[in-house]
C-alpha cells in the first residue's frame, strides 16, 4: 500500500512545473504557486481524515481543525467510507520535490484515486496544506465535491499580517478575535497586530484604559495561546511617541505632553521613557512573540511645544530619530525586534544611513501608504533600504470614514504596494484596518483582508480579477457568484461619487450631512446629477445579495459532530450553503447606507420644489389648486411624505447598524454612533413639526410661511444648457 501511494506521489508531482498558463478553474485564495487540476470526486459519504504516524500534536490539531470546518459545513469528516485525506510530514515522503524555500511554511498536495495527501516539512506547512484542502472542497453536505489537484506552494513573504485598530471606537470581543484568528489562519496569515493607544490595560498605569472598552491581561494571554495553535503570532502595537491623546488627557501625565492635552510625548521629559518602559515591559510579558510594535507615526505636535527649542536648534528629523533610538535602547532588555511606522523617518534618508548598526538590527521599518500610487511605492521604501534596514509594507483595506470600504482603492493599493515590496526585498506585509471616526465594522473589511492575504503569500503582482471571481465562492460558499457582483457594484457606487460627482467616495460625512444645510446644498448640487446612477449600483448590490441568499438551500443532514461555532463565528447553528453571514449582513448595511446618500439629496430637492409649488399657489381661489397645495404639503410631511422617508431610513439603519456592531464588538464605543442616528432622526422630526404647523396654518388661513422660515432652501437652479 505504501509503495503504491509513494508511486502515486511521484507521478503526481512529475507533472508539476512552474505556475503554468493552463491554470485550473479551481477557485483558491491565495492561489498556489504550482497547481494542476485532476479529477473531481463527489463526497456523498464525506471524507476520512488521517494524520499519518507518527502524528505530531500540531498535525493532529490541523486534522481536527479541518474536520471541524467540514462538519460545520455538513460534511462528514470521519466516515469509514469517505474519501481519504492524509496529512503527513516530508520525512515520510522524501521524494516530494520540496525545495529549501518550501520547507519553512510550504506544502505539497498530491491527488490520487483514493483522495489527497498533504505533505509539509513543518507543522506550519502541514497546517497550510490543510487550509487549502478546505477550499478544494466545494459545496456542503452530501452535495460536496472534492476538486483533485497536485499542488506545490510556499509564501513569497515571510511575515503576513493584519494591523487591527482597537482604539478609535470599536473594540472587538475576545470571541470574535478568536474567530478572526481562525479566519486569518485559513488564508495563511501568520501575524495579528492589535493597535493600542489606550485600550490595553496596564497594571502600572491603571488610569488609561476605559472600563469595558479595553483588553485585560487575561484576555491577552488567552488570545496569544489560542493564536499559537493556528501558527499566528500576536504582535501588540502600543503607540509610544504620538497618538497618545487619550493617555495624556490625564492630569498626572500632562507634564509628559509635548502640547497641553496633545497626542505626542515630549522627548525631553525623563518621564516619557519611564512611561514607555512600564507599558512595554507589561506588553512583553503578555505577548511573548518575536516583535513589539512601537508605532511612532504622525508625531504632528513634535516641535510645537516643550521640544520647540530643541527642534529649532537641531532639526525635526534629528530630534525624532534621537528619541526613537532612546526608546529602542530603553527596551533592549526585552529581547525583541521593534517595528515602527516609517512616515516620519523616511523624510530623513541621510540621517537614516548614519544610524548605529545596533539600532538597524533591532528594528524593522514599516512603510505605510493607503491609496494607489501611480508612480509606485519605491520612494517610501528606498530611504530605509538604502540605509541597510529591514522593511515591511503596510497597505490598507481603505475602510476608514466610509459607509463601506472603497475597494477600488484597497485592491489597487494592496496589489501594487505588496508587489513593489517583494521586488525591493521587504520581508513582510502588514495590511491595516483603521476606524478613524469610530464607525468601522470589522465584518465589512474581509474583502480587503483576504486580498491582502493573497498578495502577501503569492509571488509578484496578485491578480485582482482572479480574486474578484473567487472571493464569494471561497469565503461565503456562494455558488452563484452574485456576492462577487455585489462587491463590484459597491465599487462602482464609490466611483460614481469619487470620479463623477467629485465629492468623496461614500464617506460617513456625506452620509450624515444634512442636505438642507449650507454644506449640504453645496455638496448636494454636485451629487444630485449622479444620485440616480449611484442608487442603481447600491440597489443592484442589494438585489444580488438577496439572490445569493435565496439560492442557498440547506444541505442534507449529517451525523452529529462537534458543536457548531458560536454566533461570533458567523456560522449558524444549522449549516447552510452561505458562510460568514455576518459579513453578508455588513455588505447589505453598506449598500443601504450608500443608497441613502443618493436618496437624501433627491428627497431634499423634491421637498424644496414641492414647497415652492405650494407656496406659489397659496393665494388661489381655485378649489383644485387648493387641493393641490394640501397634496404638496402631504407629499412633504404626510404618512408617506418625504420627511417620513428620512425618519424611516435612518431609523432602520440605526437598528441594522446596532445589530451589526454586536456581531463583533463590545458595547463600548457604540453609543456615540447611535446618538448620531438619533440626532439625525431628531432633525427630521423637528422639521416635521415645523411643517405640521405650516399645514395647520394652511388649513386655518389658507396662507403659508415662507420656505426660509421653515428651514427649507430654494430648489437648485436648473443646469445650464450644454
Amino acid at each position: 500500500m505504501y509503495f503504491f501511494r509513494l508511486g502515486t506521489l511521484l507521478v503526481g508531482f512529475g507533472v508539476l512545473g512552474s505556475f503554468a498558463s493552463a491554470q485550473p478553474s479551481i477557485k483558491l485564495i491565495p492561489m498556489p504557486r504550482e497547481i494542476r487540476a485532476t479529477a473531481d470526486q463527489a463526497l456523498p459519504h464525506g471524507v476520512r481524515i488521517v494524520c499519518a504516524a507518527p502524528c505530531a500534536a500540531e498535525d493532529q490539531f490541523a486534522a481536527d481543525d479541518l474536520a471541524m470546518t467540514l462538519q460545520t459545513r455538513g460534511i462528514q469528516a470521519a466516515s469509514a467510507t469517505g474519501v481519504q485525506i492524509e496529512l503527513t510530514r516530508l520525512a515520510a515522503r522524501p521524494d516530494s520535490r520540496f525545495t529549501e524555500e518550501m520547507k519553512a511554511e510550504g506544502y505539497a498536495i498530491a491527488a490520487s484515486g483514493g483522495g489527497l495527501t498533504v505533505i509539509g516539512d513543518t507543522a506550519a506547512g502541514v497546517f497550510y496544506g490543510a487550509q487549502t484542502v478546505k477550499q478544494l472542497i466545494e459545496g456542503d453536505g452530501g452535495r460536496a465535491v472534492l476538486h483533485g489537484a497536485n499542488i506545490r506552494d510556499w509564501p513569497a513573504m515571510k511575515y503576513r499580517g493584519l494591523d487591527d485598530d482597537l482604539s478609535r471606537g470599536p473594540v472587538t470581543t475576545l470571541e470574535f478575535e478568536k474567530h478572526l484568528i481562525r479566519t486569518l489562519a485559513a488564508y495563511k496569515v501568520n501575524l495579528y497586530s492589535p493597535y493600542f493607544e489606550h485600550t490595553q490595560q496596564y497594571a502600572s498605569n491603571p488610569l488609561m484604559a476605559p472600563p469595558g472598552g479595553s483588553v485585560t491581561a487575561e484576555e491577552a494571554r488567552e488570545l496569544v495561546a489560542y493564536a499559537r495553535l493556528y501558527h499566528i503570532d500576536v504582535v501588540p502595537e502600543q503607540e509610544a511617541f504620538g497618538h497618545l491623546h487619550h493617555n495624556l488627557n490625564w492630569e498626572q501625565y500632562q507634564p509628559l505632553a509635548e502640547t497641553p492635552h496633545g497626542a505626542v510625548l515630549a522627548p525631553g521629559q525623563p518621564g516619557s521613557l519611564a512611561l514607555i518602559k512600564q507599558m512595554f515591559t507589561e506588553l512583553a510579558a503578555l505577548y511573548p512573540g518575536p516583535f513589539l510594535h512601537i508605532g511612532a507615526d504622525e508625531t504632528v505636535d513634535l516641535g510645537l511645544g516643550q521640544t520647540k527649542s530643541d527642534v529649532d536648534a537641531r532639526g525635526l528629523g534629528v530630534v525624532y530619530l534621537d528619541f526613537l533610538q532612546r526608546i529602542v535602547t530603553e527596551l533592549k532588555p526585552l529581547n525583541r525586534r521593534f517595528l515602527f511606522w516609517g512616515d516620519i523617518a523616511q523624510d530623513s534618508p541621510d540621517l537614516l544611513k548614519g544610524l548605529p548598526q545596533s539600532f538597524k538590527d533591532s528594528t524593522i521599518a514599516i512603510a505605510w501608504v493607503y491609496n494607489p500610487e501611480p508612480r509606485g511605492y519605491d520612494r517610501f521604501l528606498t530611504p530605509f533600504i538604502n540605509a541597510g534596514m529591514e522593511t515591511w509594507v503596510a497597505p490598507s483595506v481603505n475602510n476608514f470614514r466610509r459607509v463601506y470600504p472603497n475597494n477600488n482603492y484597497a485592491l489597487a493599493n494592496i496589489q501594487r504596494f505588496t508587489a513593489d515590496g517583494q521586488r525591493l526585498g521587504s520581508t513582510g506585509q502588514l495590511n491595516t484596518i483603521w476606524n478613524d471616526d469610530g464607525e468601522g465594522l470589522f465584518n465589512q473589511d474581509w474583502y480587503g483582508i483576504l486580498f491582502g492575504a493573497a498578495a502577501a503569500w503569492q509571488k509578484g503582482e496578485s491578480s485582482i480579477p482572479d480574486f474578484q471571481d473567487s472571493y464569494a465562492q471561497v469565503f461565503h460558499g456562494d455558488a452563484t457568484g452574485d456576492l462577487n457582483e455585489a462587491q463590484k457594484e459597491m465599487m462602482l457606487a464609490h466611483s460614481v461619487l469619487k470620479d463623477q460627482a467629485k465629492e468623496g467616495d461614500g464617506t460617513n460625512s456625506i452620509f450624515w450631512l444634512d442636505p438642507m444645510s449650507k454644506d449640504g446644498l453645496r455638496i448636494g448640487a454636485q451629487v444630485l446629477p449622479y444620485a440616480h446612477e449611484l442608487r442603481l449600483h447600491a440597489e443592484r448590490a442589494l438585489t444580488l445579495i438577496a439572490q445569493a441568499r435565496a439560492a442557498a438551500p440547506a444541505p442534507a443532514p449529517v451525523s452529529a459532530g462537534p458543536k457548531a461555532y458560536d454566533p461570533a463565528d458567523s456560522y449558524p447553528t444549522a449549516p447552510t450553503t452561505l458562510r460568514e453571514t455576518a459579513a453578508i449582513d455588513a455588505l447589505e448595511l453598506g449598500a443601504r447606507r450608500m443608497d441613502l446618500i443618493g436618496l437624501k439629496f433627491q428627497l431634499a430637492e423634491e421637498i424644496s420644489e414641492g414647497y415652492q409649488r405650494a407656496y406659489a399657489m397659496q393665494n388661489t381661489t381655485d378649489k383644485k389648486q387648493r387641493m393641490s397645495v394640501s397634496r404638496e404639503l402631504s407629499d412633504i410631511n404626510g404618512a408617506n411624505g418625504r420627511i417620513q422617508d428620512y425618519i424611516d431610513a435612518y431609523s432602520l439603519l440605526r437598528d441594522l447598524y446596532e445589530q451589526a456592531w454586536y456581531r463583533s464588538n463590545r458595547a463600548y464605543g457604540l453609543r456615540p454612533v447611535l446618538e448620531h442616528y438619533d440626532y439625525t432622526v431628531g432633525i427630521w422630526e423637528a422639521r416635521s413639526d415645523r411643517l405640521r404647523s405650516a399645514q395647520r396654518q394652511w388649513s386655518d388661513t389658507h396662507t403659508l410661511p415662507p420656505a426660509a422660515d421653515l428651514g427649507i432652501p430654494p430648489p437648485a437652479p436648473a443646469p445650464a444648457p450644454k
